[in-house]
């Protein structure tokens, strides 16, 4: 187009001055006459293919002219819109009239986005371009309005806008939720603080002595109570592993315990002679994780003197009874006897049942005294090499009589010739036999059977004594080894007992080395067992005592 414009141009300038011949300037303007063809035909093609829609119109807005882009766009053919306002049939009346004013200055403008109204009157988003078209003086004679679909855009931005404003919304709930959770959490810490608060002061004001070890062995807290009784500081002693504090003299026998045993319960530890606490000490496990251990320290000097001065009076009362006791005894004696004379039947059957009452009383006052000299830790025993078989047949002798009235059979399956000898103190062994087949015998309805068997292990015997009786109830099995106890189901059916024999028993069978222990069903019956190592050199025997 300004090629064309360019050679009239310069045709004009040579008419004028008559530069050219007719004949020259007819060819010349045969020339831009082609010229002029080609480029419409240039613009038709592009008019034609150009996939942007593009429309010219004039200074007033009329459409002159639209290409084939902009009939696909709108829905509209060339012939129904060339001649119609571009406001009127497309776009809002006002929306392009200030814009086409001030294009004759900016020769230039855009858009972002308009609604389209095609012939379907649906409503299309576009992007709408302006470019002025002017004449040679520099006036504007229209413009050229290009349209760019931008439905897919405009999908994708409010897609993007509505993801933003859901993502916003959830980053909104999740804060709020985070704040839900940080104030959660910071109220549990409070009650967590003041949980461990109250612990503390829990664990400062206990009674009790307490230490606890993580599960290195090292000392994580010791409370106040705990400090007094070993005269420590807690802080000389947290942080550091239990087994390395032995240069802390009070604490030497505390370690010596823990050494020995993982669990302990209730063991006795002496700290001086107006101290006495007991120990124990477990783990602390939180689901299968090992947290460490806890030990408790429990002050029982209170109920140690208390339990001295019984011990004292029941010998001082024991030693007073038996003077008289074995006085009555004698006398009684002498009575059935008749050193004091004849006496009818009547007479000899009441002191004979008189004398047998004495003597249960003066067996009492034996097991009284040997009670407290257990307690006093005076309760020795002259062990010999002795054959135990023989100590449990002459046990069994003395007692067949006392079975056969009660209609009871004893079994003893002597061991084998090979048994071999042990050390024991025959006199103390004899006790313990005697106390467990008397009570097997008590405590067996007529018509029932007790057996007794012996068993070599080589480093240990076993003994075992079982019987079809009334059985020990289960809720008082954890008390049968204790002093005076004996079972609600036997006191109903069986009058005298002292309840001492299995204490007695146990303590002697503790004494020797041994452990004892039983198995009972109520109303099926009970079995004894104990065992005793095998020591056939005294001096070997005496090093542990």
């Amino acid at each position: 187009m300004l090629l064309c414009n360019g050679n009239l141009k310069m045709i004009e300038e040579k008419v004028s001055k008559k530069i050219v011949s007719r004949e020259t300037l007819k060819k010349e303007l045969q020339g831009v006459k082609e010229d002029l063809n080609d480029l419409e035909g240039y613009m038709r093609d592009l008019s034609l293919f150009l996939p942007l829609a593009v429309c010219t119109i004039n200074p007033a807005g009329i459409i002159v002219n639209i290409n084939k882009a902009f009939e696909r766009m709108t829905g509209y053919q060339t012939l129904e819109i060339v001649g119609e306002p571009l406001e009127g049939i497309f776009f809002e009346k006002e929306l392009l009239k200030k814009t086409i004013i001030s294009i004759g200055q900016e020769e230039r403008a855009h858009l972002r986005e308009v609604a389209l109204t095609t012939k379907k009157e649906e409503k299309i988003p576009v992007a709408l371009s302006i470019a002025a078209r002017k004449d040679d003086k520099g006036s504007l004679i229209g413009c050229f309005v290009a349209l760019t679909d931008i439905s897919s855009e405009k999908k994708l931005r409010e897609g993007l806008e509505k993801e933003v404003e859901d993502r916003t919304g959830e980053l909104q709930n999740s804060r709020r939720a985070l704040m839900n959770i940080l104030e959660d959490v910071e109220e549990s810490r409070k009650r967590a603080e003041e949980e461990r608060n109250k612990t503390l002061a829990i664990i400062k004001n206990f009674s009790d002595g307490l230490i606890v070890l993580d599960f290195e062995k090292k000392v994580s807290l010791a409370n106040p109570q705990a400090e007094k009784f070993f005269n420590i500081a807690s802080k000389d002693v947290v942080g550091k592993n239990i087994f390395d504090l032995t240069g802390v003299p009070t604490l030497v026998n505390l370690i010596d315990i823990l050494k020995k045993e993982d669990k302990v319960f209730r063991r006795e530890l002496v700290l001086d002679k107006n101290l006495t606490i007991e120990v124990s000490a477990s783990s602390m496990i939180l689901g299968s994780i090992a947290l460490g251990t806890l030990i408790i320290l429990h002050d029982i000097t209170r109920e140690k003197t208390i339990e001295a001065m019984k011990t004292e009076f029941v010998s001082l009362s024991a030693h007073q009874l038996r003077t008289p006791l074995a006085a009555i005894k004698w006398s009684l004696q002498m009575f059935l006897e008749g050193d004091m004379g004849e006496i009818n039947e009547g007479q000899k059957d009441l002191i004979g049942k008189a004398y047998q009452s004495n003597e249960r009383m003066i067996a009492l006052i034996n097991d009284l005294l040997d009670v407290t000299r257990i307690e006093e830790g005076k309760y020795l025993f002259k062990p010999t090499l002795s054959d135990f078989g023989s100590v449990i047949n002459f046990v069994v002798n003395s007692h067949k009589e006392e079975a056969k009235r009660k209609n009871i059979k004893v079994v003893f399956k002597k061991p084998g010739d090979k048994f071999p000898k042990i050390l024991i103190d025959v006199e103390k062994m004899r006790l313990v036999i005697q106390n467990l087949l008397e009570n097997a015998i008590k405590y067996t309805l007529p018509g029932g059977q007790i057996s007794i068997s012996l068993k070599d292990y080589k480093k240990e015997i076993l003994f075992e004594i079982s019987d079809t009786g009334v059985g020990i109830p289960k809720d008082q099995q954890g008390r049968i080894f204790s002093k005076f106890f004996r079972g609600s189901n036997v006191i109903r059916m069986e009058t005298e007992g002292s309840g001492l024999g299995v204490f007695l028993s146990k303590n002697i069978i503790d004494a020797h080395g041994g452990k004892i222990w039983f198995e009972s069903e109520e109303k099926k019956g009970t079995a004894f067992y104990f065992t005793i190592p095998v020591k056939k050199e005294f001096e070997e025997f005496l090093k542990e005592f």
